[in-house]
């Protein structure tokens, strides 16, 4: 805002000039100050478009479509002939079809670990499959293996599966706890389904093809009551650790994962 001795200096300097001279030294005076306010404003909202985007978690490709680069085998210095790339995805027991070659500890886990995320991937499987995909995962050779440690999002071809028939271990479940929701549409066998995963401080979410399908709270009393019933009643280790990998499951069955990302929260 103008002073009153820049007002009464301006209305002088007006007052000594012709007309003509007035109106020019006017428009020229009032347009400097509307780009001085105007930059001003500019600058304090590139300000705050940087401080929020440095704010805002960024999502991260964990597979680049053509390495095993970030991935290993659980437990393995050197990688599993059962885990290939095919067609930018990484496959476990490719070609195989409709055959189960048996279960195998070698799962694939990430080389970077992970505590509140969301996770998102598309995966296919054969008619019949079974996999997972696990998170929290901890490798030592304590452990053995990523279910040790590691709560499963069931992948599963529900239509025709060979091996799981409750509720609570079909596709989505959080497996043998919790069953996912009777509304879930699994796409068909070698289909690509959509799969999301929140983990945040202890509140956890399935989605699949959209959909949220299943909520739940680790640590909390129905959860501790389903621990304690069922298959990890003894296991002092499973969902333990509030970090750890991510880790897909070779179950023996053709499955295929890609689009693989991760935006981690804090």
């Amino acid at each position: 805002m103008l002073s009153d001795v820049h007002t009464y200096s301006f209305i002088h300097y007006l007052g000594a000039k012709p007309i003509t001279m007035k109106l020019k030294a006017f428009y020229f005076l009032l347009s400097a100050l509307v780009l001085v306010s105007c930059g001003g404003e500019k600058k304090d909202s590139a300000t705050e478009t940087n401080e929020t985007t440095e704010e805002t978690p960024e999502w991260v490709s964990l597979f680049d479509g053509e390495t095993f680069n970030g991935w290993k085998t659980y437990g393995q210095d050197t990688m599993s002939d059962s885990w290939s790339i095919v067609d930018g995805a990484i496959a476990c027991n490719a070609g195989i079809g409709e055959e189960n070659v048996g279960f195998d500890i070698g799962s694939l886990v990430t080389t970077s670990t992970y505590g509140n995320f969301e996770f998102e991937l598309e995966y296919k499987i054969a008619k019949g499959g079974n996999s997972g995909i696990f998170y929290h995962v901890v490798e030592s050779e304590e452990y053995g293996t990523d279910y040790t440690t590691g709560p499963e999002y069931q992948v599963l071809d529900d239509e025709f599966s060979r091996s799981e028939a409750e509720p609570y271990k079909m596709v989505a479940s959080n497996y043998a706890m919790h069953a996912p929701s009777e509304s879930k549409k699994p796409n068909p066998h070698m289909e690509w389904n959509q799969v999301k995963i929140i983990y945040n401080n202890g509140h956890v979410e399935h989605w699949l093809n959209g959909e949220k399908v299943l909520e739940f709270e680790e640590g909390s009393a129905d959860w501790l009551a389903k621990k304690a019933a069922g298959k990890w009643a003894n296991s002092d280790t499973y969902a333990k650790y509030k970090e750890g990998a991510f880790s897909f499951q070779n179950h023996g069955d053709e499955v295929h994962f890609r689009n693989i990302r991760v935006k981690e929260l804090k």
